[in-house]
């Protein structure tokens, strides 16, 4: 990683931590840092903070008048309600969609453009995306997986679900009742359209854009008993960052355990 430049977002603990432990460039949380400190390592601190689109625009210029852009994006922060949280379902959609899918959304839309010839973005989605994709209507199955749908059309599906959950009506709107799911099925869905965006525009500077699951990880999030540690937890997503100069491929993917995943 000498010379380049990676950016993390939810670098602060998990398996964004563990991630930046593999980069040793750069991440958000000044505890972390000194974590790795102590390890001998030495990243650097940046405020950002995904929630807040000043935050996300002020990073972004920062990356761009220092370092002239980014060569790595993972895009790691998430959040997810537990089982026995107590809030309303519509709360845990309109929560969970922002954070998962629009915000992250927002990194994309300000970083995108800063990422260098030869770059690598890493989205962290879920299994669990898949898994709820599966269980939508058919209808919404087809444009999920539809080579032709739009990050306007997505962003008005993402909405949609919102919108029929405060009516309480997203699951005969063809929705399964998963806010997490649905944010995760969004996320990995943004990453192919984005990838073969990429493909179009930028055709000769071999940028790979895939979307992973880590797998069931032992985080703040997903609790104690996930079987996977974090340092486990970040091989696909390091995998896809560090693909070698030169490879064409995956791109546009949904991968896990490093092999690309039927979507």
């Amino acid at each position: 990683m000498a010379a380049r430049v990676a950016v993390v977002t939810g670098g602060n603990k998990g398996i964004g931590l563990a991630i930046v432990r593999v980069f040793m460039t750069l991440h958000r949380g000044e505890e972390a840092v000194k974590t790795l400190a102590a390890e001998g390592l030495s990243p650097m601190f940046h405020q950002l903070d995904i929630n807040d689109l000043n935050s996300i625009t002020t990073a972004a210029a920062y990356f761009k008048d220092k370092y002239g852009g980014v060569d790595v994006l993972v895009n790691n922060a998430g959040i997810a309600f537990k089982v026995a949280d107590t809030a309303p379902f519509d709360v845990q959609a309109e929560v969970t969609l922002k954070t998962n899918f629009f915000d992250t959304r927002n990194m994309l839309t300000h970083f995108l453009p800063l990422i260098k010839a030869g770059g690598r973005v890493v989205n962290v989605s879920s299994f669990v995306g898949s898994r709820t994709l599966n269980n939508c209507s058919p209808e919404l199955q087809a444009r999920f997986r539809s080579e032709d749908i739009t990050e306007e059309e997505l962003v008005g599906l993402m909405q949609r679900f919102v919108d029929a959950a405060k009516k309480n009506e997203h699951k005969k709107d063809g929705w399964p009742e998963t806010a997490y799911g649905v944010s995760k099925t969004g996320l990995t869905t943004l990453s192919m359209i984005q990838a073969r965006r990429l493909s179009k525009e930028r055709p000769n500077d071999q940028i790979l854009l895939n979307a992973c699951c880590p797998g069931w990880v032992r985080t703040d999030m997903a609790g104690p008993k996930a079987p996977k540690s974090p340092d486990e937890g970040a091989v696909t997503p390091v995998y896809l960052a560090l693909l070698p100069p030169g490879a064409t491929e995956p791109h546009g993917k949904f991968v896990s355990e490093k092999e690309v995943q039927t979507w």
